[in-house]
């Protein structure tokens, strides 16, 4: 850090906010951008998909393992692939930011570098915000998105009869948090997919399109975030053990070295933020089936047996 960058009391806030939207260019769709008292967002389908997610900094990042460039990346990731759960294309983002008076500048201009970059990726842009004195860093956003028309994709669809899909992978925040939290150097990839989850951007349309009867994001641990599904819809989930194979051989090396369990991972592990879906037959490129659905009490067994491993993350725990 350079000594002489001014800190957020030192340069206020008003010049802070000019210096983030500075040379940003807004996505089609944003008529008004920062600058106002408010945003204003074409909403051409004449609904508007919103969702809101909180990172605070101790909890779900450190900022002794992620540069704030990654923390703006996941802050993004995660609100989009909320907005992909539900059939929808992410449009616009406003982001709250909360840091204490200290703070550098450089830092939160980086932590909004990583915030575009994110969400260049599937054309959307930020349309405002609000920066505020905190104990912590804190980072609130709520993403919009636009369904083209189409029916949202609600977790309460599933039907007996029917296949349990996923897009993007399982189980990598997890073994990578392992690695952070036991201090374990190597497996830079593992590591970095706790920093910053890869959502399959463009995939929730897809499924949209393909007729998905239920999705939903795997943020809390893929039989946690089913459970809702299973619940909401009133069916039974079961899953193949087999077809998450690839996924537990990716984290078992690194399971291996957190004297930790693979299947947990897979099972449990949140931050992925890969989709999982209900279709009736077959699946989209992209997606790979992991399961089926039948009738009876709500529940997710695997092999049509219960797990007694643990399920998912709990915000109160």
């Amino acid at each position: 850090m350079d000594d002489r960058e001014p800190t957020l009391r030192q340069l206020g806030e008003f010049p802070m906010i000019d210096r983030l939207v500075a040379g940003r260019r807004q996505p089609e769709g944003v008529i008004v951008g920062p600058g106002d008292d408010a945003a204003v967002v074409a909403a051409p389908d004449g609904r508007v998909v919103v969702t809101t997610d909180m990172l605070v900094e101790g909890r779900h990042f450190r900022l002794d393992w992620s540069a704030p460039r990654d923390v703006g990346r996941k802050a993004i990731a995660q609100n989009a692939a909320d907005i992909e759960s539900m059939g929808a294309r992410t449009t616009a983002f406003v982001v709250a930011f909360g840091a204490p008076q200290d703070t550098p500048v450089g830092q939160v201009q980086e932590l909004a570098d990583g915030m575009w970059l994110e969400a260049g990726q599937f054309g959307a842009g930020i349309v405002g915000g609000d920066l505020v004195a905190s104990p912590q860093w804190v980072i609130s956003v709520t993403a919009l998105g636009d369904l083209a028309g189409r029916s949202p994709v609600l977790r309460s669809g599933a039907r007996a009869g029917s296949v349990i899909a996923v897009a993007g992978d399982l189980g990598r925040s997890a073994a990578g948090y392992a690695l952070w939290h036991n201090e374990i150097s190597g497996f830079d990839d593992i590591r970095s997919r706790h920093l910053v989850p890869r959502p399959p951007y463009r995939q929730g349309v897809a499924a949209a399109r393909a007729g998905a009867q239920a999705m939903t994001d795997v943020s809390d641990g893929l039989l946690a975030d089913l459970g809702h599904m299973a619940t909401a819809s009133g069916v039974v989930i079961d899953l193949f053990g087999a077809a998450l194979r690839a996924d537990v051989d990716a984290v078992a090396p690194a399971a291996a070295a957190a004297a930790a369990d693979p299947w947990s991972m897979v099972f449990a592990g949140g931050e992925d933020h890969a989709l999982a879906a209900c279709f009736p037959d077959r699946v989209p490129d992209g997606w790979r089936v992991i399961g089926t659905v039948r009738q009876g009490p709500p529940a997710v067994v695997v092999d049509g047996q219960e797990w007694t491993g643990p399920a998912g993350w709990q915000s109160f725990d």
